[in-house]
């Protein structure tokens, strides 16, 4: 159980997800793994996933479950904590509803999702939402095949603390702060978890899983040009810092 004032926040980060929902309709979702990051088709982290159990955590709009459905997989789960994404979720697959089972919930809470079950559950750009990474860590090792695979990607932590300020970059804030701060795109409340890359390193190890692969490439598109830096994701920033971090793991065999 997530403690009363983990609660409140989930219970408001909700809220706000259901009002924003329509700007993330599609973003961010595979073969993307996130801003300026190498492409699923590049890195082939997943391998051959038909006829595979797959679940999404912060499935959104369903567009990762979408690309999962046209590579053959045998079952679509999704659980993410607005139903207003869900509802375009739903939408978007029905054509595969036969095999698409979605749930409404936080990720840091079993919604009844079967244990030792899936082949592979990932997350694209959703895990940093978490107010408690150890529960939502236990959860995913819990839902897991014994050698199935857990694969997240997330915003670099070093990004948010580096700024452009008169025509060069500064470090405003300590990269070895932690916990959980108010999105600085939004204007409603909204909550994220600061955490650092060994720190979701150490907490994968911890509940049991075993790292297979670190991703902190960066890759320009050959035609980018030059932008406003001062863009959340730039051009600019993205040569010196890189915005997204992939982490493929897996849960041992018996």
């Amino acid at each position: 159980m997530v403690s009363s004032i983990q609660e409140e926040l989930i219970l408001s980060n909700k809220k706000s997800w259901d009002e924003v929902a329509p700007r993330f309709f599609g973003r961010t979702a595979l073969p993307t793994y996130g801003p300026f990051a190498p492409l699923e088709n590049d890195l082939n982290l997943f391998g051959e996933v038909s006829k595979l159990n797959v679940l999404d955590v912060g499935c959104g709009s369903g567009h990762s479950l979408e690309y999962m459905a046209s590579r053959g997989v045998s079952e679509l789960w999704g659980i993410d904590l607005s139903e207003t994404q869900l509802e375009a979720a739903q939408k978007l697959l029905k054509t595969h509803e036969a095999i698409l089972r979605l749930f409404q919930g936080p990720m840091e809470q079993d919604p009844g999702l079967p244990n030792n079950y899936f082949d592979i559950v990932y997350s694209i750009y959703a895990i940093g939402w978490t107010v408690d990474l150890k529960k939502t860590l236990q959860n995913i090792y819990n839902y897991l095949k014994p050698g199935g695979l857990f694969i997240f990607s997330w915003e670099h932590p070093l990004h948010n603390r580096i700024k452009y300020e008169r025509d060069s970059f500064v470090v405003k804030k300590s990269y070895h702060e932690e916990g959980l701060h108010q999105c600085e795109a939004w204007n409603i409340p909204a909550m994220m978890n600061q955490i650092k890359l060994s720190t979701y390193i150490n907490e994968l190890i911890q509940t049991g899983f075993q790292i297979e692969r670190v991703v902190e490439e960066v890759v320009i598109p050959e035609q980018a040009e030059l932008e406003n830096p001062m863009r959340w994701y730039s051009v600019e920033k993205a040569t010196f810092i890189p915005p997204t971090f992939i982490i493929k793991s897996s849960k041992p065999q018996k």
